[in-house]
């Protein structure tokens, strides 16, 4: 419990008006996307690197837990204050420092939203690729605590291939500067490395330096439908091997098809499936593009649907990242997971899955970025069948694991992928990691609880 000369040493920190106990603010700060919760003791609201260290420092003396928290969008449980404590809400820390357009290079606060930042650098002619599904409210201190990923990975990588460079606030309070403005450097261990994806439970980034691209002037959308799943192994190699890689390479399976097929404007032709592909460049390369994809596809029995630009693609785009609400028409409740597989697996895994959803009678679905082996599976369930939906995520993960996968893309591990995590990590490799987690968070104070299911200290 946090006592009241704790409550009292806090407000002095940040202000009064910057602390909240109220009933209504700690629900709103008590769950993420996940829909677990937990009711925090209090909410703060920092707006420096340097309070945030003294409360850190504060945690430390007395021994209460601290968990970071951007726009809790995350998928995984990672900013779910599961033993109560204190949230650290960064939404104060908001600021677009430094854009440098001749380095290409831009100065971020933990809560800056990617799509806001995407707009602000696109004005510039610059471009941030990173696009996870929530960048409309997403932040970017949060996307680089869970290595957002996103459609645009397959050409353009995810967060961590952007992150420059990190201020960041250990656990025992102290700040540190991470990385290079360079492009290169290699002084010193990787310590931006080490922080990217670490979930919150290594530190509390307070600044991120970006490298940023020239914003492609064009681009395009092409829509394929799948009159049968085993087109999607050759189509899948093709396209890869293309020497200009599109943009963006997205599976729909038959059942988010026929969820989100009432708000495509045209009728489908009958199919297993949908590929979804974007092209970026210079209007001659997104031609040349749309040429060579359209070419592969007859080639191999795909049907070239149609072709968007401008606000058109923008609207098929939109309709892609309706699946995850769309998907609720059939069942109450649902278990997501953002597993990857070497791309040569995709299909096997996809089969493997429909396997699972006829052995099980519940409905089973999959979409996601398969330029890169990503696939979101969710496990759709009313609350009836609780057990059976868990012995479904279990076999979804042994499969995973069986064709040389990971449990994790893009979510994380959070809270609910720890039980799995030994399935994947070898017991030595784990122990390094709990030991990173030891050294620099001697007390457990930052984000306790989660990735690993035993802390040892």
């Amino acid at each position: 419990m946090l006592s009241e000369k704790i409550i009292k040493n806090l407000e002095k920190i940040v202000g009064k008006p910057y602390i909240s106990q109220k009933k209504e603010d700690l629900l709103c700060y008590s769950y993420d996307a996940t829909q677990l919760m937990y009711l925090p003791e209090a909410v703060i609201f920092p707006n420096s690197a340097q309070k945030i260290a003294e409360i850190l420092k504060l945690a430390n003396q007395y021994r209460f837990p601290v968990v970071p928290r951007g726009a809790g969008s995350g998928m995984s449980g990672g900013a779910v204050p599961i033993r109560n404590g204190v949230v650290l809400a960064m939404n104060r820390l908001n600021r677009i420092l430094e854009i440098d357009e001749k380095n290409m290079w831009v100065w971020v606060e933990p809560g800056v939203v990617t799509g806001d930042l995407q707009k602000t650098v696109a004005e510039k002619g610059l471009f941030y690729p990173p696009d996870p599904a929530s960048l409309s409210f997403c932040t970017i201190g949060g996307n680089v605590a869970e290595c957002a990923g996103g459609p645009r990975a397959v050409k353009y990588g995810v967060t961590k291939d952007y992150v420059l460079a990190l201020e960041v606030v250990l656990p025992t309070g102290e700040i540190i500067h991470t990385g290079h403005k360079t492009i290169k450097g290699v002084t010193g261990y990787d310590l931006t490395s080490l922080f990217i994806g670490s979930e919150g439970t290594l530190g509390v980034f307070t600044k991120i330096l970006l490298r940023l691209l020239p914003l492609p002037p064009t681009k395009a959308t092409i829509l394929l439908n799948l009159p049968r799943l085993n087109l999607l192994s050759s189509l899948l190699e093709q396209f890869l091997h293309l020497a200009e890689r599109p943009a963006a390479m997205e599976f729909v399976d038959d059942l988010c098809r026929a969820c989100i097929e009432h708000q495509i404007q045209f009728a489908l032709p009958p199919g297993e499936g949908l590929l979804l592909l974007e092209t970026d460049g210079s209007p001659e390369i997104v031609e040349l593009m749309l040429e060579k994809i359209t070419k592969i596809a007859k080639q191999t029995g795909a049907e070239v649907v149609t072709i968007e630009r401008g606000e058109k693609a923008d609207q098929l785009w939109e309709i892609r990242r309706s699946i995850s609400p769309a998907v609720f028409q059939l069942g109450s409740e649902k278990s997501s997971h953002d597993i990857v597989v070497p791309c040569a697996q995709i299909l096997p895994m996809i089969e493997k899955i429909k396997q699972i959803r006829n052995k099980w009678k519940l409905p089973v679905l999959c979409f996601g970025h398969i330029g890169d082996g990503n696939l979101h599976v969710n496990i759709m369930y009313n609350s009836g069948d609780i057990s059976k939906a868990e012995a479904v995520t279990e076999e979804v993960i042994r499969v995973t694991l069986a064709l040389g996968g990971t449990i994790t893309g893009e979510h994380g591990i959070g809270l609910t992928k720890a039980r799995f995590l030994p399935w994947e990590i070898e017991p030595n490799t784990l122990k390094v990691m709990q030991k990173i987690k030891c050294t620099l968070d001697p007390n457990n104070i930052l984000n306790s609880g989660k990735i690993f299911l035993e802390e040892k200290t």
